[in-house]
């Protein structure tokens, strides 16, 4: 079976090509005896990297307008990795956050200050 990688935007929709590709693969049983088995060494590296990245994720609690949360929702199942995803490039992007809060950064630090109060 051949990898097929393509790439969408938020908003984008798959062709039909791409989505028969998805429903074909989907319907295909995995191959177990295509993977390798992997050696304790191997396997205690995979468990501690899972690890790792399970602890660096945090479960907060966000009120949003009822509309977004449809908005959000209307991606799928996994909507809260696209809200998470959104969150992190806002973050990395100060200037996309002016125009809902005003954010100043101090001259000898990247973290921002907050102003709580919101620009309507």
């Amino acid at each position: 079976m051949a990898k097929i990688r393509s790439v969408l935007k938020i908003g984008d929709q798959p062709s039909e090509q791409i989505l028969q590709e998805i429903n074909s693969a989907a319907k295909q049983k995995p191959n177990i005896k295509a993977v390798p088995e992997l050696s304790k060494k191997a396997l205690k590296e995979f468990t501690a990297m899972a690890k790792e990245k399970r602890a660096v994720k945090n479960i907060v609690s966000v009120e949003l307008a009822k509309k977004d949360m449809q908005a959000y929702r209307a991606f799928g199942k996994d909507y809260t990795v696209i809200m998470s995803n959104i969150l992190s490039k806002a973050l990395k992007q100060p200037s996309l956050l002016q125009s809902c809060m005003q954010v100043q950064f101090a001259k000898d630090s990247k973290k921002p200050k907050w102003n709580a109060k919101k620009i309507r």
